[in-house]
């Protein structure tokens, strides 16, 4: 029966990580089915508390560290951006006139949304843009002042 109620609260912490973004609730559930575990194979209360303690704090100290390190951004390991991260910064060719409302950019042959970055500027088609932030699927763009080859 102990093993029922590990196994409960392991599903609950698991749900329960899903709700988060601390990528850390995840180990506890962990700890609760290595908990389990132990319950199933006869340990006493106590020792299943131990083996939850135990599990969980090796998870969080070991793995919890190498999953924080894939997650952060190219930018911030200083690692070269691809895919959507390698868009803000770029440069781009306004198609339609972009404002705060509606606008769509070029950028490597292809279209974007695009919105002013500060919502008041507007930028005519023709125009060099560069992407100062990605939001959703939309760009938000300002002035490129470097030179076109």
């Amino acid at each position: 029966m102990e093993a029922v109620l590990w196994i409960v609260l392991a599903i609950a912490l698991a749900i329960g990580e899903a709700f988060t973004a601390t990528i850390l609730v995840i180990f506890f559930a962990a700890g609760a089915l290595a908990a389990a575990g132990a319950a199933a194979l006869g340990a006493g209360p106590l020792v299943q508390v131990i083996v939850f303690a135990i599990v969980s704090g090796i998870s969080v100290a070991a793995v919890r560290p190498i999953i924080m390190r894939h997650a952060r951004s190219a930018l911030e390991t200083g690692e070269t951006p691809f895919g959507v991260e390698a868009i803000e910064g770029s440069r781009g060719t306004v198609v339609d006139a972009v404002d705060s409302d509606q606008g769509m950019i070029k950028i490597d042959g292809e279209l974007w949304q695009a919105r002013s970055f500060d919502g008041n500027e507007t930028f005519a088609p023709g125009e060099h843009v560069r992407v100062v932030k990605l939001r959703g699927t939309t760009l938000l763009v300002w002035h490129d002042d470097s030179p076109h080859i």
